[in-house]
């Protein structure tokens, strides 16, 4: 079990969950880092007396309740090389989350990452072997694995906001429709890409860099008790369980081990029938790359950079729905024979990508 943490993202769902555990089994918070949401942020330092927070913007600094106070992108980077913590919990949201992790990595420190664009990004220049997932999708995996040959893996998805409208309606939706989840609170933007689909095609991209596999796909279980399943290569198919709940993975990837319950056990026959559906591509249209986006994983900082400019022209009312799958299609057309060979590059091309997204917004195509 580690003896304290550094969270980033502590104002989030995932953070939120991350406190609850530090909580019960007594683990030191050395750091919080977040993002808007002062006053939350002000009632977690009085509870937790962090020895440095962090902030996303300088301009809210003197509302912070704490004498160590360092913002934005570079003061993050700055504050971890400070800490002490052997684990670093990830939670931020978007490519804001990257540098961090690979500075945490850098710093030899374990990642308990829910910070899915990190790899997404910039899977080919993390190690690993310093990662532990705590998304529910890959942790399922992680538990189901062990040492036997696995044929193909399986993650599921809710089918969000939109998975029953008619698709003549769709067009139509607004950003409010779109954060209407089924299953799941959330932040804004992954509310988003579960309604597109996106957040499936960055997990399965995740799962590659984890599980060293392109033998893995998707399917919408709707009621999001199931969350991985993975397929044996004599044939037998095991399936991953559990409640809507963060809790789990965050225990043990802080903990390391876990022998009392955390969750409490599902009833099965409350459970009833589980189905499994298709994603269908005229549904999500963002699933027409997926074969070849695991072929091709450095393409990911394209796909992200596009996808995080489309959120923000959708939630400004420049563009509707599905036009944001559109944009990223787009950028993934254009930006096809792009490859980084450092993390450099990775920061130029992600750049370009949004210049790119924003001479369409000015052009409104």
């Amino acid at each position: 079990m580690c003896s304290s943490i550094v969270l980033l993202g502590s104002t989030g769902s995932i953070g939120v969950n991350t406190l609850h555990i530090a909580e019960r089994y007594n683990i030191t918070v050395e750091a919080l880092v977040a993002g808007n949401n002062i006053d939350l942020l002000n009632e977690q330092i009085a509870q937790f007396h962090p020895r440095f927070v962090a902030i996303a913007n300088c301009a809210d600094r003197g509302r912070v309740s704490h004498p160590n106070v360092y913002c934005g992108p570079e003061g993050i980077l700055e504050m971890l090389g400070l800490t002490q913590s052997p684990t670093v919990v990830n939670a931020m949201v978007g490519y804001a989350g990257m540098m961090p992790t690979l500075r945490s990595v850098e710093l030899g420190r374990k990642v308990a990452l829910a910070n899915k664009e990190s790899l997404v990004v910039a899977g080919e220049f993390i190690d690993t072997s310093r990662i532990s997932p705590i998304d529910s999708e890959h942790f399922g995996l992680w538990y189901l694995m062990g040492e036997r040959p696995v044929e193909k893996l399986y993650i599921t998805a809710s089918g969000g906001a939109f998975r029953d409208w008619p698709l003549e309606d769709i067009r139509n939706a607004t950003f409010s429709d779109a954060l209407k989840h089924p299953n799941w609170s959330m932040g804004n933007k992954i509310t988003i890409d579960s309604a597109t689909m996106t957040n499936k095609l960055f997990e399965l991209l995740e799962a590659k860099w984890l599980f060293d596999t392109v033998a893995i796909d998707a399917v919408i279980e709707r009621r999001s008790i199931i969350h991985a399943l993975a397929q044996f290569a004599d044939g037998s198919t095991t399936a991953h369980y559990a409640g809507v709940d963060m809790k789990l993975p965050i225990a043990f990837a802080l903990l390391g081990e876990v022998d009392e319950p955390i969750l409490p056990p599902l009833d099965l026959l409350e459970i009833g029938a589980i189905e499994f559906e298709e994603i269908r591509e005229e549904r999500y249209p963002i699933w027409q790359i997926k074969d070849h986006l695991l072929r091709n994983p450095h393409l990911g900082v394209v796909v992200n950079a596009a996808n995080e400019e489309a959120i923000d022209a959708f939630g400004k009312g420049e563009i509707g729905f599905m036009q944001m799958g559109e944009r990223v299609l787009d950028a993934y057309r254009e930006f096809g024979d792009v490859r980084a060979g450092s993390i450099d590059d990775i920061i130029e091309i992600d750049l370009e990508v949004r210049r790119y997204l924003h001479t369409l917004r000015a052009g409104n195509r």
